[in-house]
């Protein structure tokens, strides 16, 4: 079974700008491709799960969230980055569907599609439903103070508080006891 490092969007890679509604508002945190790398470096398989309401509440279409979500590929690759898959809910929160954080639906299906030991996982992420969604599920999360993570600390307790998302890496590298080599 493989292992996966599952990451937030907004606020946790990108910077948050309230609904990303158009393409020119997807920036990468700094240092998130290079996390990213680390993590497979680490051996595990990086999936994005995020919450997109956007769509649901009609702000855009499931095309112009693909648009999105390739521009931040792009923007990832142009560092050397990728992500093996990304698990979108596209749902308003008054659906109360079973994909949208911190229910599990996402992380299920990824659990299924990859063959992953989320025991073995991680999450990482700036809001609550990310760390109550790590608890439900059996896996250690990380709540990292970008985007909404100064705000979100104060009313959970994650398993790990870090200040951004390459913090988060270097903290599992130490969990797991392994070290990342990388051309330095």
């Amino acid at each position: 079974m493989k292992r996966a490092i599952f990451i937030d969007r907004d606020g946790t890679i990108i910077k948050d700008k309230g609904y990303i509604t158009n393409v020119s508002f997807v920036k990468l945190i700094p240092g998130a491709a290079q996390a990213i790398n680390r993590f497979h470096s680490l051996g595990f398989i990086v999936v994005l799960v995020t919450n997109q309401s956007a769509v649901g509440r009609g702000y855009i279409t499931e095309d112009e969230l693909a648009k999105i979500h390739k521009t931040m590929e792009q923007l990832l690759s142009q560092e050397g980055s990728f992500l093996d898959a990304i698990y979108a809910c596209p749902h308003h929160p008054d659906e109360r569907c079973g994909c949208r954080k911190p229910e599990p639906g996402l992380i299920r299906k990824a659990c299924k599609d990859f063959n992953i030991n989320i025991a073995k996982s991680y999450i990482v992420g700036d809001q609550k439903a990310d760390v109550e969604l790590g608890k439900k599920e059996g896996m250690s999360s990380i709540l990292v103070l970008t985007g909404h993570g100064k705000d979100t600390v104060k009313e959970t307790s994650p398993d790990y508080v870090v200040n951004n998302i390459l913090e988060a890496e270097k903290l599992i590298e130490r969990i797991e006891g392994k070290d990342v080599v990388e051309n330095r």
